[in-house]
């Protein structure tokens, strides 16, 4: 079980659980914060007697072996008498702390931060995030007292302002400079001597059109520095004050430009005075506009998705079949998340896309049919109606008949949607992915190279490729930040939170990395993936792990309640609950977690001795037996299918097949 440590904040030491590990009294805390600070590094007897006390009493050194011998036995319980230790180690004429780089936070944050940089703005605003969440309070604060911390504290400090400073970096990159400065105002105010924070709170005011905010914030740390300090501010302070003066439109760039306010609003004018306000082409045009809304996420998205059915109810009362057909077949927004954010509204597109095929005019543009035949095969993601896959295959023949290459990457959509027939299916879903990649990349179509690069970071995780789904990944971030288009960040985030939790990082580092894109998440106006998803990965986690399924009794499951009842009942120790509860779970959606929750399952009926239900999950299991059971998702993981069953063949007694 690999242990933990803290030093960001007060000095603590977890389990590999995540629960605390009582390290006794304070001394016993400061011979652990002394060794950490060591670095691996021995630390002789005698000169930790001297940290721990000014005026060292008798028996100092006697103390001193005491607390590590109460350290050893907190922090490697199942150690047998006379075994050597693995962590608190005895070498030459002192101690040393043998941790493993990432259980230590701040080791940890270091080396993610110092990742962090060079990488694109959505990247290393991931990292840092992440990073700084692991701070607690000041580093080694029980100790700020003492000689021995206090150089490395200082250090740890002007790290984390660094790593604040270029978080605000990068959000200013991803042109979210109003949300950056609340954040660098509390920032100077409390660090005053620090340049870099005060040029960024000047360009981001700049960027939020407070130029003369922006002015006055220079000069305020003009006259600070020189008044304090005496010293004058750095070229790039004095740069960013000279480009403002000038009023370039970009900071460095040009003369002045119209803004993009101003050409919408000449160009929306333009349109109201032109289109009469009852004209048909208002509806297409609106759906041409939701199609960019959509992409935009959070409200922009739901609005798109209410707006949407608003504007085919429209066209059906207008009784024009081709017209219905063109508002329906026009929202080609990629999709990646095969649970639907509103199955109500999904049912009526559905059907509303059947009556205007069934209504088109046998003269109708080929295209035309193949446009509502994708989006009945993209709008029936999730359900087990057999129209999905044949209105798929019948889209994506059209498609190749015709050449249209963004008909056929809508197409491909549809049929990435209908891909969930059984598990096991990665290797065929990659295929749609590389396909789309290159379609995408040879005609110029962003949003769905991003759509290829997001099934194929799936596809390559589940098949435990995270080289390949990390070139994916990089590659999908470029694009958003070239494009504009944050929702992709969301799923990038979420798949590096699954590679911590699939490559061996410590359980307590995963589950923070998952709650950092949980936080990510909230509010991306994507309810299908959200509700639920977080419990159920750290549930997957701790199947995997051993660990017991603890959760508080308000966790929201969403729609994975039926298959995480179970084991959280049998954590609770009642097991007659666990076994009606696992009585009457449905089979699993077949989805992008249809392993992930056959896995759930299958553990759950090997705890109760259900062997009927252990029998079907093998069955249901056996095609993914080469996969990361629900890593096709991107977002999470509980382990190889073939640990699962492995295990599930053990109980029963008989070979897999």
């Amino acid at each position: 079980m690999q242990v933990g440590f803290g030093v960001l904040g007060p000095v603590v030491a977890w389990a590999g659980d995540g629960t605390p590990i009582d390290v006794r009294g304070p001394k016993h805390r400061a011979v652990l914060a002394r060794l950490v600070v060591a670095r691996g590094r021995v630390v002789p007897v005698n000169r930790l007697v001297d940290d721990l006390w000014e005026d060292p009493p008798p028996g100092a050194t006697s103390a001193v072996r005491t607390f590590v011998a109460a350290l050893r036995r907190a922090l490697e319980p199942q150690r047998q008498p006379r075994e050597p230790a693995r962590l608190l180690v005895t070498e030459g004429p002192g101690y040393a702390l043998r941790a493993a780089p990432d259980t230590v936070d701040a080791w940890r944050f270091e080396d993610v931060t110092a990742a962090a940089s060079g990488t694109p703005p959505h990247e290393a605003l991931e990292r840092l995030n992440l990073a700084l969440s692991w701070w607690r309070g000041p580093a080694y604060a029980d100790f700020d007292d003492e000689p021995w911390a206090r150089v490395e504290r200082s250090r740890l400090e002007q790290l984390r302002l660094n790593a604040i400073e270029s978080r605000a970096a990068a959000r200013l990159a991803l042109g979210r400079a109003a949300d950056v400065v609340p954040d660098l105002d509390a920032h100077v105010a409390e660090h005053p001597w620090r340049e870099e924070a005060w040029r960024l709170l000047a360009l981001a005011l700049y960027r939020t059109e407070r130029q003369g905010d922006a002015l006055a914030v220079l000069r305020r740390a003009r006259r600070l520095l020189l008044e304090q300090l005496g010293v004058d501010p750095g070229p790039r302070l004095r740069r960013l004050e000279t480009d403002i003066l000038r009023q370039a439109d970009q900071v460095g760039g040009g003369p002045a430009a119209p803004g993009p306010e101003r050409i919408w609003a000449q160009t929306t004018a333009a349109y109201d005075r032109t289109v009469a306000s009852d004209a048909r082409a208002r509806l297409e045009s609106t759906v041409g506009l939701l199609r960019s809304l959509a992409v935009t996420g959070a409200s922009g998205l739901e609005v798109a998705r209410d707006q949407r059915v608003a504007a085919i109810d429209a066209a059906e009362q207008l009784g024009n079949p081709d017209l219905t057909a063109r508002v329906i077949g026009s929202y080609d927004v990629p999709a990646i998340w095969t649970r639907s954010d509103d199955p109500e509204q999904a049912a009526r597109i559905v059907a509303a896309a059947e009556r205007a095929l069934a209504a088109l005019d046998p003269d109708s543009p080929d295209a035309t049919r193949a446009r509502l035949l994708a989006t009945i095969a993209t709008e029936s993601r999730g359900t087990r109606a057999t129209r999905g896959p044949e209105a798929a295959r019948e889209a994506e023949r059209i498609a190749r008949r015709l050449g249209d290459p963004a008909l056929l990457a809508f197409t491909l959509n549809g049929v990435f949607m209908q891909t969930f027939q059984r598990a096991g299916l990665a290797p065929e879903r990659d295929g749609v992915g590389a396909e789309l990649v290159a379609l995408s990349t040879r005609h110029g179509l962003a949003t769905y190279e991003i759509l290829g690069r997001l099934i194929r970071i799936q596809a390559r995780s589940a098949l435990g490729d995270f080289a390949g789904a990390d070139e994916h990944a990089a590659a999908a971030d470029q694009l958003a930040e070239r494009h504009e288009l944050p929702l992709a960040g969301v799923f990038t985030q979420w798949y590096r939170a699954l590679r911590l939790a699939a490559t061996g990082s410590s359980p307590p580092a995963a589950e923070a990395a998952y709650r950092n894109a949980a936080a990510r998440l909230s509010g991306a106006g994507m309810p299908g993936v959200e509700r639920g998803l977080l419990p159920l990965a750290l549930l997957c986690l701790r199947t995997w792990h051993g660990q017991p399924a603890r959760f508080d009794d308000d966790t929201d499951w969403g729609p994975y309640k039926p298959w995480a009842r179970p084991l959280v009942l049998l954590a609770r120790d009642r097991p007659a609950d666990a076994a009606a509860a696992l009585r009457q779970i449905p089979d699993p959606p077949r989805d992008l977690l249809f392993e992930a929750l056959w896995c759930l399952t299958g553990h759950a009926a090997l705890a109760l001795d259900d062997r009927a239900t252990m029998r079907r999950a093998r069955t249901e299991l056996a095609p993914a037996a080469n996969e990361l059971a629900g890593a096709g998702s991107g977002m999470l993981t509980v382990g190889p299918v073939s640990d699962h069953l492995d295990r599930l063949a053990e109980k029963i007694g008989d070979e897999r097949g």
